[in-house]
């Protein structure tokens, strides 16, 4: 098995959701699921909204992503919770 590079896509619940507090909590539920840091990039949508994507190493043995989608759906400030990218690491 191998390891692979994943990126979730964190919208959150409005523009006044303080980003900093939810990067924070999301960054925290990563590494308990994969064991080690991310990588975070905020990324302008509209209207001021922000949202804020994590790429991460994991273990391909882990299987899916669903059960950290579910823990970081119910953090506070989280509106929606989409991974956008999955591939293998290379080396």
């Amino acid at each position: 098995m191998a390891n692979v590079v994943i990126t979730l896509k964190v919208m959150p619940e409005g523009v006044d959701t303080n980003l900093e507090d939810l990067k924070k909590a999301v960054n925290s539920k990563i590494k308990k699921f994969s064991g080690g840091d991310s990588r975070i990039e905020i990324e302008p949508v509209a209207f001021g909204l922000k949202a804020l994507k994590f790429t991460f190493v994991s273990d391909e043995k882990k299987g899916g992503t669903d059960e950290l989608e579910n823990q970081i759906i119910n953090i506070e400030g989280v509106n929606s919770v989409d991974v956008i990218d999955v591939r293998r690491a290379l080396g």
